[in-house]
């Protein structure tokens, strides 16, 4: 095998989505808890939202996005962004059955060249051994992450104070937030952010912070100022869940505690899974990292 590692290009999307999907399938029922149902393939909505979001890294970051190319065929690839100082691995997947061939390292190496000068990392890993290996080796430390499920209590749902629909007005104040919390804004990822989720916000003297918010009433990102605030985009976020669907509030890490003091409260339940990596940087808190653009 001759591989070849080369900058993505807009054509190789649908493959790569379609390689993500299979690797983290397979990932997930090696490594899935035998109480949870029995891993899916990715649904159609969340393959377009995956191609979007990767579209979007290309035209922001086509110095972070590379792929692996076995005669002519697209084996592997990874995406990553820099958002001012911070270097962020985006996705990362090798075809299954080729893993342990070089291919993994050689893509990790293009795409950390692409953060060069960075003073921070971060990324969001699975539980995949090999991959955790190249993390640390690469300068990364490993912190545990938790995730929150169940359906939520509909009688324990406080009274939420002070919390709005957010607006492409409230960007300054978002990135300031970001900058404080992870130690970069987030910047023209907010665009896509906005298209694809809810965005709430609460600005006041006492604590400010934001959310974005998917359909099932789970903070996918947040940023906060106290504990406080970051509590009430949460339950803002719960409020809209289906009682009667489960919510998954994933990505949670030790630094955030209130958190689970929050899912406690809601009676939902705090599984272990896979880690925050990061690099010259503390854990984010109050924070919960979006699981690719983080």
């Amino acid at each position: 095998m001759s591989p070849r590692i080369r900058p993505m290009r807009d054509d190789d999307v649908e493959a790569c989505e379609q390689l993500s999907s299979q690797a983290f399938l397979a990932l997930d029922q090696r490594t899935f808890q035998r109480a949870w149902p029995d891993p899916t393939a990715r649904p159609p909505h969340r393959s377009t939202a995956w191609h979007v979001r990767t579209r979007h890294l290309l035209a922001t970051d086509p110095g972070g996005c590379w792929v692996a190319e076995v005669d002519g065929e697209v084996v592997g690839f990874a995406t990553s962004l820099v958002r001012e100082l911070m270097w962020i691995l985006a996705s990362y997947a090798v075809r299954p059955g080729l893993q342990g061939q070089g291919l993994g390292r050689a893509l990790l190496e293009a795409a950390l060249h692409h953060g060069r000068g960075c003073l921070r990392g971060m990324l969001n890993a699975s539980a995949d051994p090999q991959a955790l290996r190249r993390y640390v080796l690469a300068g990364f430390r490993l912190q545990p992450q938790m995730l929150l499920h169940g359906t939520v209590a509909r009688d324990v749902l406080p009274v939420v104070r002070h919390v709005r629909e957010g607006t492409p007005g409230d960007r300054d104040l978002l990135d300031s937030l970001d900058r404080r919390t992870r130690g970069a804004a987030h910047g023209p990822d907010h665009d896509v952010l906005g298209r694809e989720l809810r965005l709430v916000v609460t600005d006041r003297p006492a604590g400010s912070g934001y959310a974005y918010v998917n359909d099932l009433g789970a903070p996918i990102l947040l940023a906060a100022t106290t504990r406080k605030a970051a509590a009430s985009l949460t339950w803002e976020a719960l409020a809209a869940a289906d009682p009667a669907v489960p919510v998954e509030v994933p990505h949670v890490s030790a630094a955030n505690d209130w958190a689970i003091d929050l899912a406690m409260a809601a009676r939902l339940d705090v599984w272990s899974r896979g880690f925050l990596a990061l690099r010259r940087m503390k854990d984010p808190a109050p924070y919960l990292p979006h699981p690719t653009l983080l």
